[in-house]
């Protein structure tokens, strides 16, 4: 119950008053008192509308009964009155907001008697408090950014609690319970079109960890649901697994379930497994009954109209082996769900959990700037509204946990929700020159302080991200969406059979314009019409081994022979940590083209060695593996690159035969590089400086996205929306170096991957880590989960400097730099740069800058001078063209061609002539390039297009017949092409195309 009033703001939510209370609150707060029955809260502080009413003194108040009397009616003077029956026994529930408020903001109650608050945050804070009351402690929701590397998002409460049900890590507490944020997308496109499903939600659970089992479980289940909730006896039904007779009797015998309400079905529905092999068990599920009246015969769980899965009870009580023996858990463990929109829409007594008072507001937001109101929006409309609603906590939460949008992963998820997000407001008709997300998703972030208070602190990044996207997403959209249309309608027109958007096109759509492919579906959907999925996949496909092949170098052969080697001889020891040179390293296996040899004699052949330990690094975690040296009896090999196989476990290094003979069982030398790995180790550092300082000085919340440590440079990709700026990298390199130059010694440790991540550690989504894991600790700078090789001081590095930085992709930017001997060598060449241009230009180094300066401006001068000679030069050549002018019809038509023209002087000669020729007239000039590429200008004067000549087309059909594209306006076109020998046709055919125009 809320009351509102003039200046002051009072609330009573939840309880319940006698008409005559009610009456009297309505008039106190009507004339400006805060004067409410016991029991209010303190006033409102979160609801923004209702703090701008007061604040304006304009404030009316308008009451919506669920159940009135003359009383409350009559205490309603100057708001609306909505009569509904009483619920039970006399008690009335009122809510009482603003007078220009939409009446459909406002939650409804469910279809049976509640003396209880049943607004989504209310039923959120009695699920936890009422297992708190159980002893269970309260957990805060984890990022939806798992730790899980299976897993890209998490999509299940119980998701935070997987290690300890796997037994990875011991619990910390008996049991626990907790509001847990969820993204899930695999089934999208059914969002706005179900009553139930979305892409985000809030997962409620109460988790045992060997503590109680199902009898308690059971209970509470039961207990909440219908004490807590009120939720009736007979709307609960029970599922259960076929062959747990256990739980069935418990719901039987304990609770007093009537057996025709107890349900069994098979283990496709009613048992849970971690995976093929693992902690499992049955599990048994509350349905709530939306129609009772329609009887317990013939029950059909898959009626949606009728029945919805409000909990689900998982009893892990078994462990399935190998050989899939289900083994009894020493400790068995509960994992429970409840669906909080679900049990706000049973509350709340609506048809969908659209509308319940957790979405409900950000679809009003929606609505309000399409200029709708959601009870008048067509079935149509409505499913925008409801995708806006969904999507809009979607990418606030996940944007909020770091998940910024780009092309890979995780980041598509957040983009696609976004670009869907802005298509459906498109469609709304919600367009302009300005970002509206930022203002839908203010409700959203608004809804966030109980799930996720970091939301509201990350509220401006937030914002700031949604809008860049949106933005750029609009940019390229009304380009796409013009394409796309034409090619629906294109297809719509096929023949039977040939009606769908092909793959190629479905790609350009993707590539060049940035349509997730689910967009294209969705759109060829509404029309009827399909994608040519394979088609698709097979041009992306081809895009990936273009940009595959542009970057491959030669890799290892890791399958066949040399995967069976991997199994024989197991895991490869690594010693360089502490040593480059080694004795007595076996030689172990020999591969020549991914074949298995016995020995190896031929100088210059390149082989593949394992060994059974070796001080050399293989490449992994974005380091290269190392060179250098192994030496037998009468043999040596020059080790070019060193690879992971087997797993990781076993190291393959590809060498080079220098001499003599190597063979399996051989005993050898080795020795790394040592220089080589000195660079390594410098670059390989600094990496983790670069990362530390780039979160000091531009964002706290960069993170790694994809690094590169070779001998000669370090590459760092990281999240990132904008540019780092000139000045920024200038900190950076200054920070860099000042730790650098207070000689940290590091620390490296082995310790358990929890202990490591308690302690602060930083680990790389992507990277598979053991129960153990290296810890590299630079004191007071920065700790990171990492296997590779580093110096032991900061002093060792030297030196810093960034050498480029530049976007790779949509939220994705790179750093490229060098450190150590790396800065040396930058400087050298840079001076001897700078010393051939003082010399040539003959200037002191103090100079250069200036003289240079003048240079570009006389070449600037020189440019102008130039384009303006070529302007005049196309001039003489038009005027001889405008005698050559035909009449077709009522249109005077110039078709020509000019040599060497660019496209400036070409448009300014186009201009002249067709000035010249008169309003009646089409100018089309062709200029030829040395390249034998050729640009077309194309003007229409305002009589010729009335006529029927349109430049656009007419331009655009040249241009294709010349291989190429383009067009514009009916007035003014401009285009290229590709093959010059195809002009003089492209100009017959345009003549023709005019003829038939003017006819």
């Amino acid at each position: 119950m809320y009351f509102c009033g003039v200046g002051s703001v009072g609330v009573a939510r939840g309880n319940t008053f006698s008409s005559a209370a009610v009456a009297a609150a309505a008039k106190s707060a009507l004339h400006g008192k805060a004067s409410l029955p016991a029991g209010s809260l303190p006033p409102l502080r979160s609801f923004r509308s209702y703090q701008s009413y007061a604040s304006s003194r304009s404030f009316l108040l308008r009451l919506l009964l669920k159940g009135s009397t003359p009383s409350l009616r009559s205490a309603a003077v100057g708001g609306v009155v909505r009569d509904r029956p009483a619920l039970h026994g006399g008690i009335v529930r009122c809510t009482a907001v603003a007078a220009d408020t939409p009446v459909s903001s406002a939650p409804r109650t469910s279809d049976f008697p509640t003396t209880k608050d049943t607004s989504g945050a209310s039923i959120r804070e009695r699920f936890l408090q009422f297992y708190e009351a159980q002893g269970h402690a309260r957990k805060p929701s984890a990022s939806l950014i798992p730790d899980d590397p299976t897993i890209m998002l998490t999509i299940a409460g119980m998701v935070p609690f997987k290690p300890i049900f796997m037994g990875t890590v011991p619990r910390d507490v008996p049991c626990a319970t907790s509001t847990q944020k969820c993204v899930r997308t695999n089934d999208i496109e059914n969002v706005g079109r179900t009553p139930r499903h979305h892409t985000f939600f809030e997962m409620l659970g109460n988790f045992s960890f060997g503590d109680y089992f199902k009898e308690q479980a059971v209970k509470y289940a039961w207990e909440i649901s219908t004490q807590e909730f009120e939720i009736p006896k007979d709307r609960i039904w029970i599922t259960v697994f076929e062959e747990d007779d256990e739980t069935v009797a418990l719901w039987r015998d304990v609770i007093g379930v009537a057996e025709n309400r107890i349900v069994k079905f098979g283990a496709k529905d009613n048992f849970w497994a971690s995976g093929p092999t693992g902690p499992c068990g049955p599990c048994t599920e509350l349905y709530y009954d939306f129609h009772p009246e329609k009887g317990e015969e013939n029950v059909d769980f898959e009626d949606g109209s009728r029945f919805m899965e409000f909990y689900n009870v998982v009893f892990m009580q078994y462990e399935r082996t190998e050989s899939q023996e289900l083994i009894p858990l020493a400790s068995p463990n509960i994992d429970t769900g409840m669906g909080l929109e679900r049990m706000a829409c049973i509350l709340q007594g609506v048809g969908n959990n659209y509308e319940t008072d957790l979405m409900r507001p950000i679809m009003e937001k929606v609505a309000q700037l399409a200029n709708l109101k959601y009870e008048d929006a067509t079935e149509k409309q409505k499913l925008y509204l409801k995708v806006c609603g969904d999507h809009a906590r979607s990418v606030v939460y996940m944007v909020s946990d770091g998940v910024n949008p780009s092309n890979v992963g995780r980041g598509y998820i957040v983009r696609r929700l976004i670009r869907r997000l802005v298509r459906c407001m498109r469609m709304l008709g919600i367009r302009g020159d300005r970002a509206f997300l930022p203002e839908i998703c203010q409700v959203a972030v608004d809804m966030a302080g109980p799930v996720d208070p970091q939301v509201a602190i990350n509220a401006p990044r937030i914002f700031a991200e949604l809008k860049r996207e949106e933005l750029r997403f609009c940019q390229t959209l009304e380009r796409g969406e013009k394409l796309l249309e034409d090619l629906v309608a294109a297809a719509s027109e096929a023949p039977e059979g040939e009606r769908f958007i092909k793959g190629k096109d479905a790609f350009l759509l993707y590539d060049t314009f940035g349509f997730p492919v689910e967009i294209t579906e969705e759109v060829a959907e509404e029309r009827g019409l399909t994608v040519d999925m394979p088609g698709f996949k097979e041009e992306m496909e081809a895009q990936r081994q273009r940009a595959k092949a542009a970057r491959e170098t030669v890799k290892l052969a890791m399958g066949g022979e040399i995967g069976e080697l991997a199994s024989d001889v197991g895991e490869t020891a690594f010693l360089g940590y502490d040593s480059l040179v080694e004795e007595d390293c076996a030689v172990l296996g020999l591969a020549v083209d991914g074949k298995l040899v016995e020995e190896i004699s031929t100088p210059g052949a390149i082989v593949q060695i394992v060994l059974n330990q070796t001080p050399f690094y293989a490449e992994s975690g974005g380091q290269v593996g190392d060179n250098g040296k192994l030496i037998a009896e009468g043999a040596c090999v020059a080790v070019t690159d060193v690879q992971k196989a087997g797993g990781g476990s076993m190291f393959l290094h590809t060498a080079i035969l220098e001499s003599g003979t190597l063979k399996v069982g051989d005993s050898v030398r080795t020795e790394v590089d040592e220089d080589l790995r000195r660079r390594a180790k410098t670059n390989h550092t600094s990496t983790h400086l670069l990362q530390s300082a780039l979160k000091e000085v531009v964002d706290g919340g960069i993170t790694q996205a994809g690094s590169l440590v070779d001998f000669e440079r370090l590459r760092f990709d990281f999240n990132c929306p904008r540019p780092v700026t000139p000045e920024e990298i200038s900190q950076v390199e200054a920070l860099i170096n000042g730790w650098i130059g207070e000689a940290i010694p590091l620390e490296t440790q082995s310790m358990a991957i929890d202990d490591a991540k308690a302690a602060g550690a930083v680990a790389m989504f992507g990277e598979k880590y053991g129960d153990e894991v290296r810890v590299v600790d630079v004191p007071g700078v920065s700790m990171e989960l990492c296997g590779g090789t580093h110096v032991s001081n900061t002093a060792e590095i030297g030196a810093f400097k960034v050498l480029s930085e530049q976007g790779i992709a949509s939220g994705i930017r790179r750093i490229e730099a060098v450190s150590g001997p790396g800065v040396v060598e930058l400087l050298n060449e840079r001076d001897s740069i700078v010393r051939s241009l003082i010399s040539a230009l003959n200037v002191k180094p103090d100079e250069l800058v200036d003289r240079v300066a003048s240079l570009q401006k006389e070449l600037k001068q020189s440019s102008k001078e130039m384009v303006s000679l070529k302007g005049e030069l196309a001039m003489l050549k038009s005027d001889a063209l405008a005698s050559e002018a035909e009449a077709i019809g009522s249109a005077t038509v110039l078709l020509a061609k000019l040599e060497g023209v660019d496209p400036a002087a070409l448009k300014t000669a186009a201009e002249k002539l067709q000035a010249r020729l008169g309003d009646s007239s089409f100018v089309l000039l062709a200029s030829v390039l040395d390249t034998g590429k050729l640009n077309l200008i194309g003007i229409a004067g305002k009589q010729a297009v009335e006529a029927g000549v349109q430049a656009g087309k007419l331009v655009g059909m040249a241009a294709k017949a010349c291989g190429g594209g383009g067009g514009g306006r009916p007035n003014f076109a401009q285009a290229g092409g590709k093959d010059a020998s195809q002009l003089e046709q492209a100009l017959e055919q345009v003549k023709a195309e005019i003829a038939k125009a003017v006819e």
